[in-house]
């Protein structure tokens, strides 16, 4: 097995629940701290976001967390090359990643890579069964920003920050659907590489 292999199968990646320890999290990030120890539960429970955590087998110790949601994109926020090719509609529907982070403790272990790769494989399945044309995530800092990009995200035109990937670029990347009675069983991204320093404060 690949070190890469090994790697993925030793976690697991669930939904949030009451036996996950989320007290000791911190990616240095305050306000991502707190939103997965005081509003990501009630979030979930008013069905604005779902938070997805990774602990590793046989621990409920957080070691990252992404959270996904829908989103409703302008149509005039995006590059012209894109709106050319979608329906001309004022407002598409779209996938928000709105917040990934990885515990400092766990830096180094690409923690970042599989977070990433399982949210875009769930939003995947999420897009065939209700529309969606692309992935949106809002960066906090110019790291952020370039952990995406070398995932092969892209910058809004009037806006840096906010990122997208289109659904057909990811229907591209040999990602299967996510299987909840497999939720360890993690797809390589063939096409895009990560950046080398992990960097994900959003």
């Amino acid at each position: 097995m690949s070190d890469q292999g090994k790697s993925i199968s030793k976690y697991v990646i669930t939904h949030l629940e009451k036996k996950h320890v989320k007290d000791k999290f911190d990616c240095g990030i305050d306000v991502l701290n707190d939103y997965l120890k005081i509003q990501a539960g009630q979030d979930m429970k008013k069905n604005v976001a779902v938070s997805y955590v990774l602990t590793a087998h046989g621990s409920n110790h957080i070691l990252g967390y992404y959270t996904l949601s829908s989103i409703g994109i302008m149509a005039g926020e995006l590059p012209a090359d894109i709106i050319r090719k979608l329906p001309r509609y004022p407002i598409l529907p779209g996938i928000l990643i709105g917040r990934l982070a990885r515990d400092k403790e766990s830096y180094g272990k690409e923690i970042g890579h599989h977070l990433l790769v399982d949210a875009l494989k769930r939003s995947l399945g999420v897009s065939t069964q209700l529309g969606s044309v692309a992935v949106i995530v809002d960066a906090k800092n110019e790291k952020a920003v370039m952990f995406y990009k070398n995932f092969g995200f892209f910058e809004f035109p009037d806006n840096n920050r906010r990122l997208f990937l289109p659904m057909g670029t990811i229907k591209k990347l040999g990602l299967t659907n996510f299987n909840e009675e497999n939720p360890t069983a993690q797809p390589s991204i063939k096409t895009l590489h990560h950046h080398p320093a992990e960097t994900l404060a959003k």
